[in-house]
């Protein structure tokens, strides 16, 4: 069996199939390849005052590594800074970066499972599209997530997702992302 006869990911799937040829109409894009694409989606948690606490550090870690569904990353402080008591080294947030398949599957159960799961949840506002098409969401609670079980995990924390494309354009960017699912204010 090769790959392509694997099933792939609904979203991937809504995105060559529905997504381009509605790009190629609205914009006049004659190629496939000139619609903007999704490229990566970053979590990224900063622990700030409890960056001096491993256990509290470590639960972020596990928590962001669960809902990612791959292995997260401590970020460490470059420089000391004294006025923040900070010394190089120390562990100040914790990443994962998800391409390819993982990519789609995460935006899959964010659009499908987590936004409906927040509470008093309106819409993402178009002012969080910068200039270069990238969208950057907050998430206060990590417990949005079924994944995020707290038996496992530990505490709750917030985090910050960025979607990064490759457009440098905001209107074909917000285009994409509503073709896609995602739930933008208009």
């Amino acid at each position: 069996m090769q790959r392509n006869d694997i099933s792939m990911n609904r979203l991937k799937e809504k995105y060559i199939k529905e997504v381009v040829p509605a790009m190629k109409k609205e914009f006049g894009y004659r190629l496939d390849a000139q619609a903007p694409k999704i490229r990566k989606i970053v979590l990224n948690s900063g622990v700030g005052r409890v960056s001096g606490d491993q256990k509290a550090v470590e639960s972020v870690e596990r928590g962001l590594t669960l809902i990612a569904g791959q292995k997260a990353v401590k970020t460490l402080a470059r420089t000391s800074i004294a006025t923040f008591k900070l010394r190089q080294g120390t562990p100040i947030g914790v990443k994962v970066t998800l391409r390819g398949e993982k990519m789609y599957s995460f935006l899959d159960r964010l659009v499908s499972i987590a936004f409906p799961r927040t509470r008093d949840f309106h819409g993402i506002g178009t002012n969080g599209i910068d200039q270069a098409g990238n969208l950057t969401i907050g998430i206060k609670e990590d417990i949005v997530f079924p994944e995020a079980s707290h038996e496992k995990a530990g505490n709750i924390f917030g985090f910050e997702i960025t979607i990064v494309t490759n457009s440098w354009d905001k209107k074909a960017a917000e285009y994409m992302f509503r073709m896609m699912g995602v739930p933008l204010k208009k």
